[in-house]
Order: C-alpha cells, then sequence, then structure tokens
C-alpha cells in the first residue's frame, strides 16, 4: 500500500535535527511513509543512518524509502527506493530488490510519467507542482491543472511534489493525487512534528472534500 503522507528528511537545508530526529518527529505527526535523501558522506555512514531509520519505521509500521541510493536500501533492507529519471534504472532495481519492493519514479511531464508506468514503477513522484527551493534540479513548474491531467491518465498512484505546504495540500488531493512528498514544509520549520500534523489535517480534508480550516 502505497503512503499518502511521504516526509523526506534532509540535513542540507537545515542542520538542527538529524534525519533519525526528523523521521520520529514526522511520525508522531502522522507521516505513513519516510523517505531518507542524503547527498553527502560515505556509504558506509549512510548505512549506519538508513539502518536507524529503518528500525525506528518497522517500530511504528511506517515505510521506509531510500531515495536514489539502491545500494543502501538493499543493505538496510528498506521497504523500497524512490528513482529520478536521471538515477538507477527503475527495471534494473526490480531485479535487485524484487517483487515485493516499493520503486517510486520521479516525473515532470506526462511523458516521464509513462516511461515509469512502463518500466515497472510502483508509483509516480510528480511534480513541482508549485514553486520550489528545496530541489537544485527541479524543472518548470507544472500547475494543478497538469497534476490533475497526470492523475487522470495514470492507473497507478501520484504522488505531488514540489511546494506543497499545508495551504495547498487540500487543493492538491481534491485534484486527485494520491498523496503528497514534501521536504521544506516540514523539515525546514520551526517544529516538524507540528508542520506534519498540519499537512496530515490538509490532505486528510482533501481526501473526504471537507475543507480544512
Amino acid at each position: 500500500m502505497i503512503g499518502r503522507l511521504h516526509i523526506l528528511t534532509d540535513t542540507r537545508l537545515q542542520s538542527r535535527f538529524s534525519h533519525v530526529e526528523l523521521a520520529e518527529m514526522a511520525i508522531a505527526g502522522g507521516a505513513d511513509t519516510i523517505q531518507f535523501r542524503h547527498k553527502e558522506d560515505s556509504t558506509r555512514e549512510m548505512i549506519e543512518i538508513a539502518a536507524q531509520m529503518k528500525r525506528l519505521c518497522a517500530d511504528k509500521d511506517v515505510m521506509f524509502i531510500v531515495n536514489d541510493r539502491v545500494d543502501i536500501a538493499m543493505a538496510t533492507q528498506a521497504d523500497g527506493v524512490h528513482l529520478g529519471q536521471d538515477d538507477f534504472p527503475i527495471p534494473v532495481a526490480r531485479e535487485l530488490l524484487g517483487k515485493n519492493r516499493i520503486i517510486g519514479g520521479s516525473a515532470a511531464t506526462m511523458e516521464e510519467a509513462r516511461k515509469c508506468l512502463a518500466d515497472g514503477a510502483d508509483y509516480v513522484g510528480f511534480g513541482p507542482v508549485y514553486p520550489t527551493g528545496s530541489k537544485d534540479d527541479a524543472g518548470p513548474v507544472s500547475g494543478i491543472e497538469t497534476l490533475r491531467k497526470i492523475v487522470e491518465a495514470m492507473p497507478i498512484p501520484i504522488i505531488a511534489i514540489g511546494g506543497v505546504d499545508e495551504k495547498n495540500a487540500y487543493d492538491v488531493m481534491r485534484a486527485g493525487a494520491h498523496g503528497i512528498a514534501v521536504i521544506s514544509a516540514v523539515c525546514c520549520r520551526e517544529d516538524p512534528r507540528q508542520a506534519t500534523r498540519g499537512l496530515y489535517e490538509a490532505i486528510s480534508s482533501g481526501i473526504t472534500g471537507g475543507r480544512h480550516v
């Protein structure tokens, strides 16, 4: 089952909290999926951090996904990986991880979303839906209507990414997204737990159709 509230941990945009601390607070706030996003340090150090996060998520019955690094996911028995268009090929990742692990793919266009589907992705992270400063390589903003078209065209869950926050999460869910993935909207907030709770309430309102106040 693909989660609806994906929190990506990050220690480059902020340095107050560790990956494990961010994961703990996000889970306490209602996150059902934690994604380990780390671009620095040695592979050994990344494995050590990811292993701690995996244990935490397993104890809380929360899904643990590793961003980009199939080797880290394999070493820590993560629940899956999330791969960008220029990362490890999804079909090869599937061979290595097996059919029971979750593989998500990033897409910024309909063509890329269809490629993720054809390659065997379990879900697509589509965006940026809104302007974002969290990713240096983020492409042009797609907007809510493009998101809606992607959702209608894809038979697999669409996770909206890029500039999604408590203020617009309701609209994203009403456009048909299965869920959202955020970085700065939680990691860079004063209280990541409370920020996650706000997002949880917003997407829950979007699912039920009740305006979140």
